[in-house]
C-alpha cells in the first residue's frame, strides 16, 4: 500500500482557488496549500501562476496584482497595505520581502500595528515589480520602489530605491552593475504567439 506523502502540502489548482473568493483568477494557477493568504477580495492572478509553499500574502488593506507567468518562491513575504505589482513573467525567489508599508525607524513616532494610527509615521506607496523582472533569494524591496522591466536584482539585496530598466543589480543597497541582455524579450514573443488567447489584464 502506497503511503501517502506528509512532507508535500500540495497546491490548489485554478479551479479550487476560483471558488474561494479571489478577485480574479486566470488559467493553470497553482497556490501552495500552505501558504498564509490574508484579503482575498483584495488579489487579482493572471494566467500560468505558482505561489510556493510558506508564502505569506498579507492583503487585508491594498491591492495586489500578480500578472502572468509569475513565479513566487517558497516563504516569500508580502505586505501589501499600500498596493504591490508583479507584472507578467517576472519571478521572486525564495525569501524575498516586499513592504509597500514600514514604520518610522527614526524615534520620532510610536510604531507596529498594535498602536493606534494617531501615534504613527507610517510611510505607505505602491511597490511595482516590471516585466521580465527577477529578484533574488532574500532581497528586501521597500515602498514606493518600482523595479522597471527587464532588471534582475542579485540575492540578499536592499532595494530601497527605483531601479531603472534592462540592468542586473545587487548589493546593500542595490546598485547597477552591469546592462542585462534583452535575448529573452524573442522567446517572450515566440511563447505568446502559441497561446490561443491574450492575456488578462487587471
Amino acid at each position: 500500500m502506497k503511503k501517502t506523502n506528509v512532507f508535500t502540502a500540495g497546491y490548489y489548482d485554478s479551479h479550487e482557488l476560483s471558488e474561494m473568493g479571489f478577485a480574479f483568477v486566470g488559467q493553470s494557477v497553482q497556490v501552495a496549500k500552505n501558504c498564509t493568504i490574508i484579503g482575498l477580495e483584495n488579489i487579482s492572478i493572471g494566467d500560468n501562476v505558482r505561489i510556493d509553499g510558506g508564502t505569506t500574502l498579507a492583503c487585508a488593506n491594498g491591492q495586489l496584482h500578480i500578472g502572468s507567468y509569475v513565479h513566487i518562491g517558497a516563504h516569500c513575504y508580502l505586505a501589501c497595505g499600500a498596493g504591490i505589482q508583479l507584472h507578467d513573467f517576472s519571478g521572486l525567489s525564495q525569501g524575498v520581502k516586499i513592504y509597500s508599508t514600514s514604520d518610522d525607524y527614526s524615534g520620532s513616532s510610536l510604531t507596529n500595528p498594535t498602536v493606534p494610527s494617531k501615534f504613527l509615521n507610517v510611510n505607505e506607496a505602491l511597490v511595482q515589480i516590471g516585466r521580465h523582472v527577477i529578484v533574488g533569494s532574500g532581497s528586501v524591496i521597500l515602498p514606493g520602489v518600482t523595479i522597471n522591466e527587464g532588471s534582475s536584482v542579485g540575492a540578499l539585496s536592499l532595494v530601497s530605491k527605483n531601479l531603472d530598466a534592462w540592468g542586473v543589480y545587487s548589493g546593500v543597497p542595490a546598485k547597477r552593475l552591469k546592462d542585462r541582455k534583452r535575448d529573452l524579450l524573442e522567446q517572450e514573443k515566440a511563447l505568446l504567439s502559441e497561446r490561443a488567447h491574450p492575456l488578462p489584464k487587471f
